[in-house]
């Protein structure tokens, strides 16, 4: 290895050093800032979790007593509710413990196990609750109509109290999104409980309570399936979906004196965390530290990415005259590149 490799390497650490405090990166574009700290997000978390628990325990009694399958099934979903809020605020402390020993992220990623397992719980209790009204609807039970329709107005009230609170927590959180779109959707199944109550209660239309069930469990499905597909996407190290890999990928490849980037990859650590590394090959003349430089601004303004592990080699001179079917001998570091080659000018991906 040459002096300048040896130069090149130690900067490169130094800099990575430098670039890569853990405490910077919630601040980023794609970061967390929101200007709520993380007590009083606890704080407002605990006010929506006080909120729910109360009501849901009155409305599964209420629920009975009126014979109501709609009030049940909204008490389920406020229960999927207050798991994900206590998730999330057990996802909070974990989250906030430095990295240290085989968990070289921390337990960033404990809120999104908190976000799966809501959804999975969604989707679960959608089947039971669409098996038990599908009963209901073929045979009806009486359902007093008048307790169905005040204590659904009662759950409005509770709801849009529990969605403001939730609200004022820093919702780019995955896990505290989560919470925020169920108390949300129960809001709306409450207002189609509370039609359900009035249509039961006016015309005696008993199937009512078993079809604002399935609007519930409708909602239930949308909201599971979301949570699981967003925190799948994580844990497969998906890059996130608003970036295009290949699309940053050219775009790094069109910053002159860049030659070639492969071994691109771009994830996601945790909620509004997203992290990217590549080996990038500049021109035998460039500035290998200004290109890492300038590729990291670039990364940061344009895409929000502040998590950047990017190794920079001067190409061989055989890398710039020789098709890619030499590369792999050429090159030793990458004899088995994972990916796409992204080079200036059109080029397959």
């Amino acid at each position: 290895m040459s002096v300048h490799d040896h130069m090149h390497d130690a900067a490169h650490t130094r800099d990575q050093g430098r670039g890569h405090g853990h405490d910077g990166h919630g601040h980023g574009p794609g970061g967390h800032s929101h200007g709520v700290s993380a007590d009083a997000d606890r704080r407002w978390l605990a006010a929506a979790l006080a909120l729910i628990g109360t009501f849901m325990a009155v409305e599964v009694v209420i629920g009975v007593i009126a014979r109501s399958l709609a009030l049940i099934s909204d008490a389920a979903h406020m229960l999927t509710d207050a798991v994900s809020i206590v998730l999330a605020l057990i996802a909070m402390r974990l989250a906030a413990r430095p990295a240290r020993g085989g968990f070289t992220y921390g337990l960033k990623r404990a809120e999104i196990l908190s976000a799966q397992a809501n959804g999975l719980t969604l989707l679960l209790l959608a089947v039971w609750l669409a098996y038990e009204a599908v009963e209901r609807l073929i045979d009806p039970p009486p359902v007093a109509g008048g307790l169905v329709l005040v204590t659904a107005l009662a759950g409005i009230l509770v709801n849009i109290a529990a969605a403001w609170c939730i609200s004022r927590a820093n919702r780019s959180s995955l896990a505290v999104e989560g919470a925020y779109q169920h108390v949300l959707n129960d809001l709306f199944a409450f207002i189609g409980t509370a039609v359900a109550g009035l249509v039961v209660l006016t015309t005696g239309f008993r199937q009512a309570d078993a079809i604002a069930t399935l609007v519930v469990v409708a909602l239930m499905v949308k909201a599971g399936y979301g949570l699981v597909r967003e925190s799948g996407r994580i844990f497969l190290e998906a890059a996130p979906a608003h970036l295009d890999p290949d699309a940053v990928g050219d775009r790094l490849a069109g910053h002159p004196p860049v030659t070639e980037v492969h071994d691109l990859h771009i994830w996601t650590i945790t909620s509004g965390q997203a992290a990217l590394s590549a080996h990038v090959l500049v021109e035998p003349a460039g500035d290998c530290h200004a290109v890492r430089r300038d590729l990291e601004r670039l990364l940061s303004k344009e895409y929000g990415i502040t998590h950047t592990t990017l190794q920079v080699d001067h190409a061989q001179e055989a890398l710039l005259t020789v098709g890619r079917a030499a590369d792999a001998a050429a090159d030793p570091h990458c004899a088995e590149a994972h990916g796409p080659v992204h080079r200036q000018g059109p080029h397959d991906h």
